[in-house]
């Protein structure tokens, strides 16, 4: 390992990633490879999936053998059946001594492919965003130097699963894009008259579709978009749940629902100019949308689950309203409606959400990870 003043090589090793992908796991890893370039490191990123962008900065592996998008199983079976995970090994091994790399994040036990990390010079880092499947997750803890966390919450969730997390540091997630926040005059107008937005993956976790069902008590125009993933529970399913999605918007009057996503560079400017930003997850190990949304002075309606009322933060000081799961999706939506109805609250709300954002740009994420992995 170089000693603390010489610049890092660090290849980010994610299966599925695809500049643009509406998956915040991708998303946080192209922050934090450019936090850590702007610091004067060197990053790469690693990927199976199809390289349509000739970068410089994105290496593709040929030995892993899946299409994508593709279920757990098809790609735990590509790279653990007839010695693939070997030649996946074997190919990352030189893929390191070839750009010399020192260390290596796998950002996942499955779809990081951090069950088939090989031993070699660079330093192997799990970074958990999400607890996986025991089948991935023992052999990638197996091989890994040190693992890292985007929030407590997934410390705490490993924790609950019997493994020991003591030693696992946090490294929250990090903005992409620094957009300047709306002005003062321009979120009043808003807060008055502008959409209410809703940005997600097509997941059942996402929970968006359950939120249109419930949305009949709003008298707001709705827009939603959302995106396909390279990784899904069960294959076609995002394609389904787009379908139920539309269905529910167009069955309810409520608004429209898009389907092909938003470029990672025209997400900040599209939640800037909604009133408000509803995240209706039931699971969110970080919550990369609440804080992209915050960062443009947004303010988020979220439910009371995982790391979101840390992230939005409750009372004082909050960038948003945080809902008891308890409440139901009905609760979300007179959430949003009483935070739109009560200018003073709502212009709090909006800087406090901006300010809060500041500790997430992509320089402080990267200094924390060097610290960690030095």
């Amino acid at each position: 390992m170089p000693d603390s003043t010489t610049p890092l090589t660090v290849a980010f090793v994610l299966a599925s990633y695809a500049p643009n992908a509406p998956a915040g796991i991708e998303r946080a890893t192209a922050a934090l490879a450019h936090g850590l370039r702007q610091l004067g490191h060197r990053s790469l990123i690693l990927t199976a999936a199809p390289i349509h962008t000739p970068d410089n900065d994105v290496l593709r592996l040929g030995s892993v053998g899946v299409t994508f998008p593709c279920d757990d199983d098809e790609l735990r079976d590509a790279i653990s059946t007839h010695g693939q995970d070997t030649l996946l090994a074997a190919e990352l091994c030189e893929l390191y001594r070839r750009h010399r790399v020192d260390v290596a994040v796998y950002t996942d036990g499955l779809w990081g492919l951090g069950r088939a990390a090989p031993v070699g010079r660079a330093r192997s880092v799990l970074a958990m965003h999400v607890v996986g499947h025991d089948q991935d997750l023992r052999p990638a803890l197996h091989r890994a130097d040190l693992v890292i966390a985007p929030s407590q919450t997934v410390l705490d969730h490993a924790h609950q699963r019997g493994y020991d997390s003591g030693g696992w540091q946090v490294v929250p997630n990090a903005l992409l894009h620094d957009h300047a926040p709306t002005s003062d005059s321009r979120r009043e107008a808003l807060r008055r008259h502008g959409p209410i937005r809703v940005l997600a993956r097509l997941g059942p976790e996402k929970n968006v579709r359950s939120l249109l069902d419930a949305g009949r008590l709003v008298d707001r125009t709705i827009e939603v978009v959302v995106g396909e993933a390279g990784f899904e529970v069960t294959t076609g399913g995002q394609a389904a749940e787009l379908d139920r999605c539309r269905y529910s918007a167009a069955h309810l009057k409520l608004g429209t629902v898009h389907g092909g996503g938003l470029a990672w560079d025209q997400v900040p400017a599209w939640l800037a100019q909604a009133a408000a930003v509803i995240v209706p997850s039931l699971r969110e190990s970080f919550g990369l949308v609440a804080l992209e949304a915050m960062s443009v002075g947004t303010p988020v309606v979220a439910f009371d689950v995982d790391n979101l009322p840390t992230l939005i933060g409750t009372g004082d000081g909050a960038g948003g309203v945080i809902v008891p799961r308890s409440w139901g999706e009905h609760g979300l939506w007179r959430a949003a409606e009483r935070l739109l109805e009560d200018p003073v609250r709502y212009a709090e709300l909006s800087r406090a959400a901006y300010y809060r954002s500041r500790d997430y740009l992509p320089t402080t994420v990267a200094e924390r990870f060097v610290k960690a992995v030095r």
